[in-house]
């Protein structure tokens, strides 16, 4: 499976950044921003594949919320075989993952399915509405979560139960809330800052 995506080749031995835009987005919606958190790293950002009415996506829904599971499953194993082949091209044995809203999901998703892939995770305001199975994989995988307290398109309560299930798996699990809704907000930028810097 290949994508478009924006690339920056990083030093040897540096870490790859994989970002996941938002639905609407593209690949330059948070490159930059992983350039900036882990300068020398090499960094992918994938575009999506998917035009829900013109906006980028990475899997269909049927409507807010509501996904096209079978097409989920397809596309995350596609994008499993990208983050791999990513990862052998440039020798890299530690990959970090930012996604926000849709690409938070895609992200998500991957590491559920095959949680070897990418090894510390930033998920912002993502919305897992089905309950997965058991990961024995995700025990110390480090992984943060932010999100809006008043957010309607990512409900607190379901943010929380996708926390418990992960903290129940044993991921090493760091969540920030801000009070606003689906919007990033400054905290979110410095929690993930502050997170990915260790």
């Amino acid at each position: 499976m290949s994508y478009i995506a924006q690339r920056t080749e990083g030093a040897a031995g540096q870490p790859l950044f994989l970002t996941f835009h938002g639905t609407g987005g593209n690949e330059d919606q948070f490159h930059g921003f992983a350039e900036q958190l882990i300068p020398g790293a090499h960094v992918t950002s994938p575009r999506g594949d998917v035009s829900e009415n013109g906006a980028l996506r990475y899997f269909r829904r049927t409507g807010e919320g509501v996904y096209d599971m079978d097409d989920l499953a397809t596309r995350t194993a596609a994008m499993a075989g990208f983050i791999r082949s990513e990862k052998q091209n440039v020798s890299a044995s530690d990959a970090i993952g930012l996604g926000y809203s849709n690409g938070a999901n895609i992200l998500a998703a991957v590491a559920l399915a095959q949680p070897d892939l990418v090894d510390t995770l930033v998920l912002m305001h993502p919305l897992i509405p089905w309950a997965p199975q058991d990961q024995p994989g995700l025990k110390g995988r480090r992984i943060l979560i932010t999100a809006g307290e008043r957010d309607p398109i990512c409900p607190a309560p379901l943010t929380q139960a996708f926390v418990d299930y992960l903290v129940a798996q044993g991921a090493d699990v760091t969540v920030h809330w801000h009070p606003g809704g689906h919007e990033i907000a400054q905290s979110e930028v410095d929690a993930i800052a502050q997170f990915v810097a260790g």
